[in-house]
């Protein structure tokens, strides 16, 4: 299977390098600014499950792409995804997958409406990926939960041939029939930590410590709501996880749009948070607002001292 991951940056580096190291034909699409780091370092990534450090992985440019490919697995920001998508656009032939591993779900409309619906799958992915100053990947939890599937929910002899790439490599990747509802919940645990953390510039445990947890389950009972409201009524599994994380006291966990708060990075606010009050059917959902509104403000903010 002929693989193109858009990017190697966190999420795309990563998987791409395990697919690399068992010899898949792996080939990152890269700007110049990454294409140089990788031609220096090589593509580096250190974690609990095995570090990888491939020195010179292959690499392509927007202009020099060639296709079609077989797969195209795509983690880019989802305020990156319209340049991405022209990007990559040239190697989309009729038998190519398109499986994106981003966050929400608006990317998954914007890529059918530019490729087709029957060519893109459902995917979500749980890891935390970061890159260090000299841009290698350090995986900061101990493990990684990846499942994906066809939208409609049907096995098909694709989504067999992509689990079988994934084991190969090592990959515990799960062959999901509720794809659209994993993504959902997974939709709705993000959305509660990023923006409860982001609100309250702090992490889990000393938002319990400061007496916040009830704004968390108010949080996370706001955006469930809407969820059910689209059809999508968090299982109660889900439900529970994600409770107990967001109120768990002395817990050191923050959401990735608050390291890009501290850092002064761009943040998807729009399609994270912004995105399920699109969705929300013009109810009230007051935490949900404040906290998007921060982030607005964050944005606004940071446009305007860069100006």
């Amino acid at each position: 299977m002929k693989i193109l991951v858009v990017g190697a940056g966190g999420i795309g580096g990563y998987f791409g390098a395990r697919l690399l190291r068992a010899e898949r034909d792996v080939t990152f699409l890269v700007r110049p600014r990454r294409a140089a780091e990788l031609a220096k370092t090589g593509l580096v990534v250190k974690s609990k499950l095995g570090d990888i450090a491939l020195p010179a992985p292959p690499t392509v440019s927007a202009e020099k792409l060639k296709g079609p490919y077989d797969l195209v697995l795509l983690s880019c920001k989802a305020f990156d995804l319209e340049g991405a998508m022209t990007s990559f656009a040239p190697v989309i032939g009729p038998g190519t997958a398109i499986l994106p591993l981003l966050n929400g779900i608006g990317h998954l409309d914007m890529l059918g409406r530019r490729f087709g619906k029957d060519i893109v799958l459902g995917g979500q992915v749980a890891i935390s990926l970061t890159l260090d100053p000299e841009g290698r990947i350090q995986h900061l939890n101990d493990g990684l939960s990846l499942s994906f599937g066809e939208l409609a929910g049907s096995r098909t002899p694709r989504i067999e041939a992509i689990a079988a790439e994934f084991a190969a490599a090592g990959i515990q990747a799960g062959r999901s029939e509720t794809i659209l509802q994993d993504m959902w919940e997974k939709w709705v645990f993000i959305a509660s930590a990023a923006g409860i953390t982001c609100l309250m510039r702090a992490s889990i445990g000393d938002i319990v410590a400061g007496g916040g947890a009830p704004l968390a389950v108010t949080l996370l009972d706001e955006i469930s709501a809407i969820a059910t409201l689209n059809g999508f009524l968090p299982r109660p599994a889900s439900a529970q996880r994600a409770r107990a994380m967001l109120t768990a006291a002395g817990s050191p966990f923050t959401a990735s749009m608050l390291r890009d708060v501290e850092g002064n990075r761009a943040v998807e606010a729009d399609h994270v948070l912004g995105e399920l009050l699109k969705r929300g059917k013009d109810g009230r959902y007051p935490v949900l607002t404040a906290a998007y509104a921060h982030l607005k403000a964050y944005e606004a903010r940071r446009a305007r001292i860069a100006i």
